[in-house]
């Protein structure tokens, strides 16, 4: 008998369902805590009940799934709690379940089309997801999803002011941008921009969640700082371009998530602006900013690279019109992010599985 390799082991419990949420138990985090041991393969199965009716069923699952490609394998798994896990939880947003950071070097990378298309692609996929505009200092998601001037509503919830985030296209949506006006210059200084931050959390009704995607400011500032203080973070995913200058910027972003006292995980790297296809010649490829930055800045995170963004007219257009072109019937733009979104989920699904769930940061200057 082979090896018993942990990503095919993934894979065989992505085939498990849960009845009641109808999705996979590793897209539920109901898996925690994979480990082989030879033939051994030890997991836990988190339930709402030890005593529910789907127990026995998963558990037949699992083992099932598992042991179509590993038949020799001897599979425990010790089922737990929800409460048992709740209690690890450090998240001040517990009803999201993993919280995605967009981030780079420089400036003008195209985090924000990345991070709107990335949202819509994962809404396609059947996920419940949102979107918070970090960037406070250039706010693009106002015009990415056409809401400029639109202001989030206030609503009190135990005798405190709380903003409800705006909505458009089934997600959910805040940014400084719907506070300010459009043509309003942000002069902030770090602990206001860290307040600011601090309130996008815990002073707004965010909905259940399976994925908040949070656009980050260009560079490694007080706002990438106090994200990672704030809230326990998935991941990190970066994006370039493939010229040597963006790739240089975006490994210092890269470093910052993998300083020992942050310590968050980089999913994976997107190359923007990879090549020009005219529209008359879909065809073609002219590699207008070089070659394989993506793929070298994806070899030195030792992630994976989880998509190539060409240079598309429609892609600019849709973002300035407020309807990303996820949203629009362009095939090719399409598989690019619904790529894009795929691989991503593929990636989150394989940090919860070989990494401890996420905490706070507690960083000391």
């Amino acid at each position: 008998m082979s090896n018993i390799e942990k990503p095919k082991l993934i894979e065989c419990l992505s085939q498990v369902i849960d009845p009641k949420s109808g999705k996979d138990i590793l897209a539920q985090r109901m898996v925690r805590d994979l480990v082989v041991d030879g033939l051994n393969v030890n997991f836990k199965l988190e339930l709402a009940s030890l005593n529910g009716p789907d127990k026995s069923q998963l558990n037949f699952a699992c083992i099932t799934e598992i042991q179509k490609v590993y038949p020799d394998a001897l599979v425990n798994i010790h089922v737990i709690t929800k409460t048992e896990t709740a209690q690890q939880s450090t998240s001040t947003v517990p009803q999201i379940k993993n919280i995605i950071a967009v981030a780079s070097g420089k400036g003008g990378v195209g985090k924000s089309t990345v991070s709107s298309n990335l949202a819509l692609g994962l809404k396609d996929l059947g996920y419940k997801v949102g979107l918070l505009d970090a960037d406070l200092y250039g706010p693009s998601i106002p015009t990415m999803f056409g809401l400029q001037g639109e202001r989030p509503k206030v609503q009190e919830v135990n005798g405190k002011a709380k903003l409800v985030p705006l909505n458009a296209h089934g997600i959910p949506l805040m940014s400084i941008g719907f506070i300010i006006e459009p043509q309003q210059a942000v002069v902030l200084r770090g602990p206001r921009l860290a307040a600011i931050i601090k309130q996008f959390f815990n002073d707004c009704i965010w909905p259940d969640l399976d994925y908040l995607i949070v656009d980050l400011p260009p560079g490694t500032g007080d706002i990438q700082l106090t994200l990672v203080q704030t809230v326990p973070v998935t991941g990190a995913i970066l994006v370039t371009t493939p010229q040597e200058v963006a790739v240089a910027d975006a490994i210092k972003a890269m470093n910052m998530f993998l300083l020992p006292s942050v310590n968050v995980p980089i999913l994976g790297v997107v190359e923007n602006m990879s090549w020009f296809t005219p529209a008359e010649l879909p065809d073609h490829k002219y590699y207008l900013f070089g070659k394989g930055g993506g793929a070298r800045l994806a070899k030195l995170s030792e992630a994976s690279l989880l998509g190539q963004v060409p240079i598309v007219q429609g892609i600019r257009e849709a973002g300035d019109l407020g309807k990303p072109i996820v949203l629009h019937n362009e095939p090719m733009t399409n598989r690019t992010f619904m790529q894009l979104a795929e691989n991503t989920v593929k990636e989150v699904n394989r940090r919860n599985e070989e990494q401890s769930p996420t905490q706070k940061v507690e960083i000391k200057i």
